[in-house]
């Protein structure tokens, strides 16, 4: 089997699925705007939202196009065993070679369009609040952090793998599965907290009623902070985090600056829902389902090693292992995504039920349409976008279903 053209085939399937999904985001911004939803932008905004659109579409599209020409190029050339061969002998070293050979050639080919991201198009439109400095600072941060991790999982891959053989399916799947599940849980204390400031709450209305809604739940608030978050963006967020029952809070300032007090505890009182009914554990084990998939994919490419041969390999490398992943699940995430959306937007329905129980229902309709319009938010997506990508329901569908209730 010439596994060149096979995985050459993947790739070039795996960023034509991704080109069409562009191109359908780019084409539904022509969209009527559905009526229950028609009072988010005023005339002048909906046409500055049409042109952000735009903007952003295209350098997606162009973003597609060049990642894909990219990949052929490195693949086609063997760039990856010419990488590998700079560094010593060794499973290790080799390794090592490839992991920060792709990492750099990505950050370096795809800084531009990060820059035009936030530094051109979030600024032209009155989102970006990011220094040169910063951006230069978040962009070597990035790059280090995407280098311990990958180096850590792929050491752990290869020592398994030599270690146990073919039980690397379950073990890998397992590790990841553990990893990815403390990622989740120390992004709030400790992910988030690289490079942002963060402060209590000052006493007062926003935070009695929060604190009473979590407790009124058995929820222990360890504390209630505001993120400086207008540093980079203007755009609105918050979050929980915490284990179990302890629950701390984090409010981006631009959300308190821009919703009332019944909005944001609308908000929090959606994301009590997600808690009550312990969506993010069930998202988790969906996910490890998902890592048995990927499991199987990574054994396939560390198995055989003709796949590495025919990109001038001598033996399997588990670097270039995890590029070669990347067409493989081409192929599988598209169908496992779906149905992980599918359960999100469930969930996201019965999460707003549970602040129309709360009693927050108007505020909640209030608050989700000041978060559409300053996050620039797609008011009517396409219905093929939505079934494929969307882990939200569209606004309109969420308002009408928080009115039925």
């Amino acid at each position: 089997m010439n596994y060149k053209w096979l995985f050459l085939i993947l790739f070039t399937l795996t960023h034509l699925y991704t080109m069409i999904l562009n191109l359908v985001q780019y084409r539904s911004a022509s969209n009527p705007t559905p009526a229950n939803v028609a009072d988010v932008y005023d005339n002048e905004t909906y046409q500055k939202w049409r042109a952000y659109h735009g903007e952003k579409s295209r350098l997606t599209i162009l973003r597609t196009v060049v990642s894909w020409a990219l990949t052929m190029a490195l693949l086609a050339c063997n760039f990856h065993a010419a990488a590998a061969s700079i560094f010593p002998q060794g499973v290790f070293m080799q390794m090592l070679g490839v992991v920060l050979a792709q990492t750099l050639v990505e950050t370096l080919v795809f800084l531009g369009f990060s820059w035009v991201d936030t530094m051109v198009i979030e600024q032209k439109y009155g989102f970006n609040k990011t220094t040169v400095k910063t951006f230069v600072i978040d962009q070597i941060r990035g790059f280090i952090i995407e280098m311990v991790l990958s180096v850590l999982l792929l050491s752990l891959l290869a020592w398994l793998h030599t270690a146990m053989g073919d039980w690397v399916i379950l073990l890998f799947a397992g590790a990841v599965f553990l990893l990815t599940l403390g990622i989740s849980f120390l992004y709030g204390p400790v992910f988030s907290r690289l490079g942002n400031k963060f402060v209590p709450l000052e006493d007062g209305e926003l935070k009695d009623k929060l604190m009473a809604l979590l407790e009124k739940h058995g929820y222990q608030v360890k504390a209630i902070e505001v993120m400086d978050a207008s540093r980079r963006t203007t755009k609105l967020n918050a979050y929980f985090t915490g284990f179990g029952k302890l629950k701390s809070i984090v409010l981006f300032d631009n959300l308190i600056n821009a919703m009332s007090t019944d909005e944001i505890v609308a908000v929090f009182a959606h994301e009590l829902g997600h808690g009550l009914h312990k969506d993010v554990l069930k998202q988790q084990i969906m996910n490890l389902g998902n890592l048995l998939l990927m499991a199987v994919a990574v054994w396939l490419t560390v198995r055989e090693p003709a796949m590495h041969e025919a990109f001038g390999f001598a033996a399997v490398n588990y670097g270039f292992a995890f590029v070669l992943l990347g067409g493989l699940l081409g192929l599988i995430q598209p169908l496992t995504g779906m149905a992980m959306n599918a359960y999100s937007r469930h969930a996201e329905y019965r999460a707003d039920a549970q602040a129309v129980k709360e009693g927050y229902g108007e505020a909640l309709i209030g608050g989700l349409k000041q978060l559409a319009k300053e996050n620039f938010s797609n008011l009517a997506p396409s219905r093929a976008l939505v079934v494929l990508e969307y882990s939200h329901p569209p606004l309109s569908e969420r308002i009408a279903a928080i009115e039925k209730k």
